[in-house]
């Protein structure tokens, strides 16, 4: 199943791509995430549900730590914000930093990639990323391309 959020491109933005006032735009977007989200994992965990559904909260981009002049923020590809809880991820924890500016990742040579994220998630499915391939116009391709490793400091 998937939630998504941001279509509307009304003013003030009702979306999470604003450049204009990050606070007057997401404070509503996170506070009804928050809500949303916390209600969703409080009814999980309640009916047991929780032990057997991975949940997966991320975005395409970050935003960049410094203004555009102004009340914005641009987009920033080198680090963004994603967790995971339920069956079979370690709560808890945080994996991945970034640099003290949240700007690009504090380990630049092996830093946590959106190939790692799925790889993870496959292994918490029973899947063997480096295993599993898709035909495509003629061609085998793997979920995870050639890239990712499974992140152990997150399994339970």
């Amino acid at each position: 199943m998937q939630i998504w959020s941001g279509n509307d491109n009304g003013f003030p933005r009702r979306n999470w791509d604003s450049h204009e006032d990050v606070k007057r735009d997401h404070f509503p977007l996170a506070r009804g995430m928050a809500r949303g989200t916390s209600a969703l994992l409080h009814d999980l965990k309640r009916t047991g549900l929780l032990e057997d559904t991975i949940v997966l909260w991320t975005t395409e981009f970050g935003r960049m730590p410094s203004s555009q002049g102004g009340l914005g923020r641009d987009h920033n590809p080198y680090c963004f914000t994603n967790w995971l809880c339920g069956a079979g991820v370690k709560g808890g924890i945080s994996y991945g930093p970034s640099d003290d500016f949240g700007y690009k990742p504090a380990d630049r040579k092996n830093p946590t990639e959106v190939y790692d994220i799925h790889a993870t998630i496959l292994h918490l499915l029973g899947i063997d990323h480096t295993r599993l391939s898709i035909r495509n116009n003629g061609i085998d391709r793997r979920l995870t391309d050639v890239h990712g490793h499974v992140i152990n400091e997150l399994l339970a």
